[in-house]
């Protein structure tokens, strides 16, 4: 039986390996041709295609697996679910807490602020808007100086009104609207993709045009589920992995 062949990737070794090798392998089974094979190679052959040890693409396997992209068969192999929702999205979730310390621990600089129309990209989440108050701030490594991400932030109007840009400055977004203006946040929904870096990115953090970096958007909500805040970070590729744990008690 003839099996799928995935593209190839140059990984780089500052990122963890299964998370390029299962994105990598994620893209080429979504962009694959309905005429293609189901059937997945062998971990082994897998292992030598991106040139990785078989424990690393087995954990790359297991991240495609629990999305439901693919499933393992003992003895028969791995195959491509052909009927996988495609494009969906890896999300993370956490206390608020965790996400202002998240963005806790860096120097940053504002680089403007004030009224802007809002995003086609994010216009989903204000539909009673067509302007929002928008702040893009560059944060950097406190020791070194190192630019490590670019944010901006769509906040609703009426929070704005109460939102000293200074201490934006101080404070991650987050901890400015639950803690200063006293927002109503009940929640916080994370999605990070993998993404190449645009000519402002590149310019901002000081990379090579076309370098991986992670595209984050935090969207916060408040109890009655409107949106308060769309957060849409550029990070480093070289200098942000994303970790989560799970407490079982």
């Amino acid at each position: 039986m003839t099996s799928f062949a995935p593209d190839s990737i140059v990984l780089n070794r500052k990122l963890p390996l299964w998370y390029q090798v299962s994105q990598s392998l994620r893209a080429s089974i979504l962009g694959r041709s309905p005429h293609d094979p189901l059937r997945l190679p062998t971990e082994e052959q897998l292992a030598g295609h991106y040139g990785v040890s078989v424990l690393t693409m087995r954990q790359a396997l297991k991240e495609l697996e629990d999305e439901g992209l693919i499933t393992r068969h003992r003895r028969r192999g791995t195959f491509i679910e052909p009927d996988a929702l495609r494009g969906a999205p890896v999300r993370l979730l956490g206390s608020v807490d965790a996400i202002v310390a998240q963005q806790s621990g860096m120097t940053t600089e504002l680089l403007g602020h004030g009224p802007a129309p809002v995003p086609s990209e994010l216009a989903a989440y204000f539909p009673d808007l067509t302007e929002t108050a928008a702040y893009h701030r560059l944060r950097a490594d406190e020791k070194t100086g190192e630019p490590t991400n670019h944010a901006r932030n769509h906040v609703r109007p009426e929070l704005a009104e109460r939102i000293d840009p200074q201490d934006l400055v101080r404070w991650p977004m987050t901890k400015v609207l639950r803690d200063v203006v006293g927002a109503d946040i009940s929640r916080i929904t994370d999605t990070v993709e993998a993404r190449l870096a645009d000519p402002e990115t590149a310019r901002l953090l000081q990379v090579p045009l076309l370098s991986p970096i992670l595209h984050y958007t935090g969207v916060t909500y408040d109890s009655a589920g409107k949106v308060l805040d769309v957060a849409v970070i550029h990070y480093r590729g070289d200098r942000f992995s994303f970790t989560v744990t799970l407490d079982a008690h």
